[in-house]
């Protein structure tokens, strides 16, 4: 009998549940209604489109939601079909449920003011408030048809819970059989729970975020519609790092920073333009980015890379602005690297972003992005999504799990003969950023490359070699198509790696990756050893390719640009290090840190002689960049407006 009462247990805790996951697409349904002047959508399709991909995101709101209410539901107590029990479900069920409910409720006004979701951006923004009270008055006031389709749609919620229910079991002697249903219900809840709250079960995808809604929906706005108000609350605690600041005046930030920049290069033609970001690429293992470096018995593992940038203008004196892949992927395309918290896991990464790829769209290129992992991997759908790519060409394009790592995506050899047939078929002028995947943890190559290339002194070192090699064969067979000659590239990495020579243990150094900037047959040869950044190649680029309308840019372009002395931003985590001139100035949110000399990378020996004329350009240019790049993410100016 507590058998098959544990099974009609589950049947009704599966039907509770499942009226969450509905009365939570009503509440979509509702808020596009309140809001279809600011979100058009044009067909049945799109509409349902948007409800089935908002089904992940409504699954990990629910899930933390309703953990209490799970555990209590499936935990083998005896007691759970008494009437006392039933109403302690009752409550909790409600009391948590209809308060994160109601926040969608709240969205479908305040999302007229704001245009994006309520985050803890936006709960902050009432800290200062003294009057709350009032506030919620004036808003129940004015909006009273909320509140009272609220309570009418909590009405029916309960209404329904209420309809399916259990007779209390009057023996309770409970059975083997009863406990072994309740474990093997446990797990499986277990399971599912890990991975509704994280968005997906496959390893290489990291929990979903704000930036996630923007994958499967080809109108930014849609985005704000997949998600829920819940959802977007949760996955922003401890996430808003972004602070409107205010201790520079507004025409010395634009005097020191130059943010809205403008190039007036001629150029012959549209150049195409290939990003090839290559997956924990340091600096360290090139050896062409290491002749001054004076390490002795420096080993490369990159021969095709060294080859290359005898060919290139290369740039041995460059930082990375953030710590992980997507850190990368918004530094190098649009210019906004990554401090404490990153911009791309922040509530405001859903915004108008003005990048390498809104400006190569603006100019009728046909823009792209490959990476061969499981579509939205690493969050590059979503944030590509944002940015504006035509195409997206993850694993599932690729169509062909024979050359699939078991872990994280296809390996680099074949997904970049991939992409070289996939761009044999583009009209002229294309952009194409590719982020290779292979030199990742667990730092393995196909059963063919073993051997074939030196394990060095780092499990990453063999990987290195053999996406080295992968390039050599890109290269080859670019070589041989009509476009190669009239195209840009440019290499970097995403943030370094495993180290092993000293130099590179220093806290600074940590953050190197290389650019190489190479054009077959031109002028772009050389090494230029001035500082530079992530951040500087969305300049570049722009200025490469003779675009002529102003951009927002806290980088600087490496071709000769004289706008702003050359400089470099890195933060670990902690705090941030601007190195300027001879120097290195570094500080965290509360207080300075210190300065130090630009070769003192480890930031042992604080200096106590720099004159304060030099400690107020460098504490001016620190603060001015962190309160720009605040400033504007908070107020959504992300591209150049006519009144910056």
């Amino acid at each position: 009998m507590i058998f098959f009462g544990r099974l009609q247990e589950y049947k009704i805790f599966l039907y509770r549940l499942f009226l969450v996951f509905f009365f939570y697409q009503l509440a979509r349904i509702l808020f596009y209604l309140y809001n279809t002047d600011l979100i058009a959508i044009d067909s049945v399709t799109d509409f349902f489109n948007i409800c089935y991909r908002g089904f992940a995101f409504d699954t990990t709101a629910i899930l933390y939601i309703n953990s209490l209410f799970i555990l209590l539901s499936v935990f083998p107590l005896v007691l759970n079909t008494t009437k006392t029990y039933q109403k302690v479900l009752f409550y909790v069920y409600f009391i948590t449920n209809l308060i994160a409910y109601a926040l969608n409720f709240v969205d479908f006004i305040y999302y007229k003011f704001t245009q994006t979701r309520t985050t803890t951006a936006g709960l902050e923004s009432l800290e200062n408030e003294s009057n709350k009270m009032g506030l919620l008055f004036v808003f129940l006031k004015d909006y009273w048809h909320v509140f009272v389709l609220f309570s009418v749609v909590s009405f029916i919620w309960i209404k329904l819970y209420k309809v399916a229910g259990f007779k209390e079991y009057k023996k309770a002697n409970p059975s083997l059989g009863y406990f072994l249903t309740s474990i093997v219900a446990i797990l499986i809840t277990a399971g599912l729970s890990i991975g509704g709250i994280r968005g997906d079960f496959k390893h290489s995808t990291r929990p979903i975020t704000l930036v996630d809604a923007s994958r499967h929906v080809s109108v930014l706005s849609h985005a704000d519609m997949v998600l829920n108000t819940p959802f977007a609350l949760i996955r922003t605690i401890n996430k808003n790092y972004f602070k409107k600041q205010n201790s520079i005046p507004e025409a010395v930030v634009l005097d020191v920073l130059k943010p809205i920049k403008q190039y007036n290069r001629e150029v012959e033609g549209k150049p195409n333009v290939i990003i090839l970001i290559v997956e924990s690429l340091s600096r360290e293992y090139i050896g062409a980015f290491n002749k001054k470096m004076g390490i002795k018995n420096h080993e490369s593992f990159t021969p095709f890379l060294d080859s290359l940038s005898a060919k290139s203008l290369i740039f041995p004196n460059t930082f990375a602005n953030g710590r992980k892949s997507i850190h990368g992927m918004s530094s190098v395309l649009a210019g906004i690297p990554s401090f404490k918290v990153a911009y791309t896991s922040s509530p405001f990464a859903n915004q108008d972003t003005q990048s390498i790829v809104s400006v190569l769209n603006d100019m009728d290129y046909d823009t792209s992005f490959f990476h061969g992992a499981p579509n939205g991997s690493m969050g590059f759908l979503g944030f590509g999504n944002i940015l504006g790519f035509d195409h997206y060409y993850g694993k599932t394009e690729y169509n062909n799990d024979d050359d699939f790592d078991g872990l994280w995506g296809i390996w680099d050899k074949p997904y970049l003969k991939h992409v070289n047939t996939v761009l044999a078929e583009k009209k002229e002028p294309f952009m194409a950023t590719i982020f290779t995947l292979t030199s990742h943890s667990p730092y393995v190559v196909p059963k063919e490359a073993k051997g074939k290339f030196p394990k060095g002194y780092r499990p990453i070192h063999q990987c290195v070699g053999y996406t080295d090699n992968a390039l050599k064969d890109f290269f080859n067979n670019a070589k041989n198509q009509d476009w190669y000659k009239n195209s840009i590239f440019v290499i970097t990495g995403d943030h370094g790696n495993q180290i092993y020579y000293k130099d590179y243990m220093k806290a600074v150094n940590r953050s190197v990756v290389p650019i190489i900037v190479f054009k077959p047959n031109s002028n772009l040869v050389g090494e230029d050893y001035s500082l530079a950044q992530q951040i500087d190649i969305y300049p570049t680029l722009t200025d490469l390719v003779g675009y002529k309308k102003p951009i927002r840019s806290w980088g600087r372009s490496l071709m000769n640009d004289s706008i702003v002395e050359p400089f470099a931003v890195t933060h670990n985590g902690l705090n941030m290090q601007l190195q300027q001139g001879q120097y290195i100035y570094a500080m965290d949110s509360q207080k300075e840190i210190g300065f130090y000399n630009i070769k003192d990378k480890g930031l042992e020996y604080p200096l106590t002689n720099v004159s304060d004329s030099i400690k107020n350009v460098l504490r001016i240019k620190a603060k001015s960049f962190v309160q720009d790049y605040m400033n504007r993410i908070i107020d959504k100016k992300l591209k150049a407006e006519k009144n910056d």
